[in-house]
């Protein structure tokens, strides 16, 4: 049996992956969770937590490690996690990501930018920061996300033997998927061989932010607006859906565009923005002027549904958005 880097006061080992629905976080975990058991002879739990069950909506997935001699009996949710796994960067808009770390903890994000970037990003006081950009090696590789933010975890968690995980994603795809088991163990490797990391020790005379429990509401009896005020309405004129992008978006090319609005049918969020125009013969149609990527959850249907080139997808790069968005104009309503 390995030997645990750290546990806490209840002996276990353990690790928070924040995700969305669609990125295969809740199958990580089970998998995760079976490599430390069968592999390293550890006693394991793993179990997730969501919302609607939808793809782009929050999803936690939670996962214990100890020896064998300490029974499991909590499977209440990680809240102070030695390892933290941020499936998508975006997701620090929305969720406290790195809430309950330590000075100790690591936090593994799937992104682009270097370690110091995200320290600031996220408001990281201390810790180690790993960074991998799955979405680039799933997209190359032609496989999903998780695989390759699992070979960054085992990186980061020395006890966990890579040649296991290996064999528990035969065991899990082999049947169904065959042709997908060579892919997701490519995508593993790249995940492990390519992450980098750097610590960053706690400033002298600084502490970490106090913790706070994800499941108490800030708004209360003291605190709450006069009146009982909605201050975050759900509703989707003032939703960004940018969280729910997993690396792809749609680009529009006006030229090659005949306004067929095949793309508004399909389109489930009501992202294309038109407008009333006289055409070539005289007479008034609407045509497309562009697509409000703040509605845009990146499912890509349109694009399957253009039947010109007129849509076209690609990787989604920092500022995409916000250069190319054309804002829906509502009245009476705020644009965010």
């Amino acid at each position: 049996m390995v030997q645990l880097p750290k546990v806490n006061e209840l002996g276990f080992f353990e690790i928070r992956l924040e995700s969305i629905g669609g990125l295969g976080a809740n199958l990580a975990g089970k998998m995760l969770a079976e490599a430390g058991v069968v592999g390293a002879n550890l006693n394991g739990v793993s179990f997730s937590s969501y919302g609607s069950e939808k793809k782009g909506s929050p999803v936690k997935a939670h996962i214990r490690f100890c020896d064998l001699n300490t029974p499991i009996r909590d499977t209440s949710p990680v809240e102070r996690p030695h390892v933290v796994a941020v499936f998508h960067e975006a997701m620090g808009k929305i969720v406290n990501v790195t809430s309950g770390i330590s000075a100790e903890s690591t936090v593994l994000i799937n992104s682009a930018k270097s370690p110091e970037e995200l320290k600031e990003l996220l408001g990281v006081t201390a810790g180690t920061i790993a960074v991998v950009d799955a979405t680039i090696i799933a997209l190359e590789e032609k496989n999903r996300v998780n695989m390759a933010m699992l070979g960054g975890l085992f990186r980061l968690c020395p006890f966990l033997d890579p040649n296991t995980m290996k064999n528990v994603i035969e065991k899990s795809l082999g049947k169904k998927y065959p042709q997908a088991v060579q892919s997701a163990i490519t995508t593993f490797d790249r995940g492990y061989n390519e992450v980098k990391f750097q610590t960053f020790e706690l400033p002298e005379g600084e502490s970490m932010p106090e913790f706070v429990r994800s499941d108490i509401s800030p708004l209360g009896y003291e605190t709450q607006p006069i009146g009982g005020t909605i201050t975050n309405p759900g509703t989707s004129f003032l939703k960004d859906l940018s969280i729910s992008r997993s690396g792809l978006v749609p680009v529009y090319d006006n030229e090659s565009c005949i306004n067929c609005a095949e793309c508004d049918t399909v389109c489930p969020d009501l992202c294309f923005v038109w407008e009333e125009k006289v055409n070539k013969k005289g007479k008034s149609m609407m045509f497309l002027k562009g697509i409000d990527y703040q509605y845009c959850k990146g499912c890509l249907k349109c694009v399957e549904a253009c039947p010109t080139s007129a849509l076209s997808r690609a990787r989604e790069k920092e500022g995409f958005a916000e250069a190319n968005t054309v804002r829906h104009t509502f009245d009476l309503v705020n644009q965010i």
